[in-house]
């Protein structure tokens, strides 16, 4: 199946997707989560399983593209604002988390004997939690508005992020890295450019790029467009030896305060999700359970010797920020475990030389394993701690908000009728969030001031992350009566908390959104 040859390439598909098609519904209905169901996926069809693809290599570089997509979505979510808001918890607790986990397990290796260089890296790598398993689990549980639920997304925002440089430190560390002569000032410059060349292309040209796109109104198109921008400064990166992740990130964050954001995390969302699918089944394919029962002794130390270090930092941050007492298993669990970013630091130290291969698959074994565990765990603590306090647990703090975008009233377009409404809104000091699929409207609302974003209304997954599940009112002052009726059908269906105030354009209209129930 390796080796190339005609309809190799559905054959492989077939078994990819099957493998997932099967294995994660079976781990979602354990309880236990999708990626659990990716990661079992991968080790049965892998070399150790079924002996369905031998050589997993190929597709784990391929689907890394997955990790690179997730970090381009986090820089979207990072604006200023939210960052300032969450400073404190963010490079409070986040710092405290990392920096002390890993000095502590750094420390530990290095007193067992172990080369500073190896010890660092394992640490670092050791030191990330799982995004996708911490945040699904608040999500899935409805604990996001909790202390808890906010502690461990600070965390999960400051690894997301360390994760980059931890990424451009690992070819430092590596052995031969300090035999590197002189090439590595102009290595350096070329970084130095390419960055610079992001950042200033971000700022100069991709929006007007995006504003030339949208206007051919074609939505299969803005589509590829995304994909483009991140692959283009992914490869960017790639050409100076730097992480792909941070070219994707640096493009994130160029374009969080744009009017194209919601748009483009809308678009490239079923893929991330496809290809992080991907790459967890190429990482469960390429365990090396070899390694592992040669030294069955040792992938157990690591399990519990960096959980149980883990545990310690986590559960004393959680008492030194006050986090409530019965929310701190959850807190202190869902932050325990390793996480995916430690497959791609592991990945990368092994093949630039600063991990030996061994080392790094018995690495890659006990990260797998924790994540292996921490659903099962999870079953055990619903059972004894969560039925006791989930009055407690469900209850938000007071004034608390989470998402930049929970204004109480979405407006879903932004001509005549939209904008008198906005006004009146500005002039009572009401936030609004506004959604318009006109590009030249678009730039006429941001010139006096409006935040807006770019986006068709008519989609239910762009309303969601609009905040319509928050929002109170949502006013439909789209021009057309389709598009009108559709928008109003979604609200009614999805959202039946919200209270619609319509434009109708004439009688007929009128009559068709009374059935709908907007009075």
């Amino acid at each position: 199946m390796d080796a190339p040859h005609e309809g190799g390439w559905l054959l492989t598909s077939l078994v990819y997707l099957g493998a997932a098609v099967l294995a994660v519904p079976l781990a979602r209905f354990a309880g236990l989560g999708s990626i659990i169901g990716y990661l079992g996926a991968g080790i049965a069809i892998g070399p150790w399983g079924l002996k369905l693809v031998t050589d997993p290599q190929t597709m784990l570089h391929f689907a890394e593209f997955g990790v690179v997509l997730m970090l381009f979505l986090v820089g979207l979510e990072l604006e200023p604002k939210r960052l300032w808001a969450l400073r404190r918890p963010i490079f409070g607790w986040g710092a405290v988390q990392t920096i002390g986990s890993a000095a502590l397990m750094g420390g530990a290796a290095v007193a067992l004997g172990v080369d500073w260089r190896l010890a660092l890296v394992a640490s670092l790598g050791l030191a990330l939690s799982s995004t996708a398993i911490g945040l699904g689990v608040l999500a899935e549980r409805n604990l996001m508005g909790t202390t808890s639920g906010q502690g461990v997304l600070s965390v999960a925002l400051f690894q997301d992020v360390a994760a980059i440089p931890i990424l451009a430190l690992v070819p430092l560390l590596a052995a031969e890295g300090a035999h590197g002569g002189g090439g590595g000032w102009l290595g350096a410059l070329k970084a130095v450019g390419v960055i610079a060349t992001i950042v200033l292309g971000g700022r100069l040209l991709i929006r007007p790029a995006l504003r030339w796109i949208a206007r051919s109104d074609t939505p299969e198109i803005f589509t590829a467009a995304s994909l483009l921008l991140v692959v283009a400064t992914a490869a960017l990166m790639q050409a100076v030896g730097l992480s792909m992740a941070l070219g994707a990130f640096l493009a994130g964050v160029l374009l969080a305060e744009s009017e194209y954001r919601r748009e483009l995390e809308t678009d490239l969302e079923p893929f991330k999700g496809l290809l992080l699918g991907l790459f967890f089944i190429a990482v469960g394919m390429s365990i090396d359970f070899g390694a592992m029962l040669r030294a069955p002794l040792m992938v157990a130390l690591l399990l519990i010797g960096f959980v149980a270090i883990k545990s310690v930092v986590i559960y004393a941050l959680a008492r030194a920020v006050a986090i409530p007492y019965q929310e701190r298993p959850v807190f202190t669990l869902l932050l325990a475990q390793g996480g995916e970013f430690a497959f791609v630091v592991f990945q990368a130290a092994a093949g630039a030389g600063a991990l030996p291969g061994e080392m790094a698959s018995l690495l890659i074994g006990a990260v797998a394993l924790s994540m292996l565990c921490t659903p099962l765990l999870l079953l055990l603590l619903d059972r004894l701690v969560l039925p006791r306090y989930a009055t407690t647990l469900r209850t938000p703090p007071e004034g608390e908000i989470s998402e930049p975008q929970t204004a109480p009233v979405l407006i879903a377009g932004f001509g005549r009728y939209g904008q008198i409404v906005a006004r009146v809104l500005l002039a009572q000091g009401i936030p609004a969030t506004v959604l318009d699929h006109s590009v030249d409207i678009l730039e006429v609302a941001r010139t006096f001031g409006y935040r807006v974003f770019y986006g068709d209304a008519t989609r239910l997954d762009l309303l969601r992350m609009a905040g319509a599940a928050q929002a109170r009112v949502l006013v439909l002052a789209v021009d057309a009566p389709g598009p009108s009726l559709k928008i109003a059908a979604l609200a009614r269906e999805h959202f039946p908390h919200l209270k619609v105030v319509a434009r109708a354009r004439d009688l007929t209209h009128w009559n068709d959104l009374r059935d709908l129930g907007v009075t």
